[in-house]
């Protein structure tokens, strides 16, 4: 198991539309272990493989404390919302400045999704589990939780990745790192 590298927002690989995955085999089994193993490296609650630049329909996301309970959707798909919504903190892997922001989702969903072993799953969740099984949707159909944000607010953060982005840049030219 490796950790693989994470895309970072504006990168236009976060963008795309995630493909069905028509064949769980021992490629996608070792592509679920590396997510994990990334999600975990970085102190995440949820990866989508969109995160990493795979364009597959998988997520992986572990709520518990212990970090011992890994959920592992393939093709998820939410079938029955809850109307009502909740407005939580939210953050996201793949922005690379460490900020939260309330945003406003369901409550409770009902999703139909494969496991591992290729059977047909379905799973109601809600509060937390609800919140990151649909921002991890999200990254699958090209959607990143700033989206949800005021211009404004989008405006700031994008600003301020453009001039993280030029730190790093004027560090690694000037320490000549690649």
């Amino acid at each position: 198991m490796s950790i693989m590298k994470l895309l970072y927002f504006p990168n236009k690989k976060l963008r795309k539309k995630a493909r069905s995955i028509k064949k769980i085999d021992d490629n996608i089994k070792l592509l679920v272990n590396n997510m994990l193993k990334t999600m975990y490296f970085y102190n995440g609650i949820g990866l989508a493989a969109t995160q990493i630049g795979i364009n597959k329909k998988i997520i992986v996301i572990d709520i518990t404390i212990k970090r011992n309970n890994p959920l592992i959707l393939i093709n998820p798909k939410i079938i029955v919302i809850d109307k009502s919504k909740i407005s939580n903190k939210e953050g996201c892997l793949s922005i690379p400045i460490k900020q939260q922001y309330f945003i406003l989702r369901y409550k409770k969903i009902k999703i139909k999704a494969k496991n591992l072993m290729n059977e047909n799953i379905e799973l109601e969740a809600k509060y937390l589990l609800s919140y990151c099984i649909q921002h991890e949707i999200d990254h699958l159909n090209g959607i990143l939780f700033i989206d949800y944000l005021s211009n404004l607010k989008y405006q700031r953060i994008y600003d301020k990745i453009k001039k993280l982005n030029k730190k790093i840049i004027f560090i690694k030219k000037h320490n000549h790192i690649k």
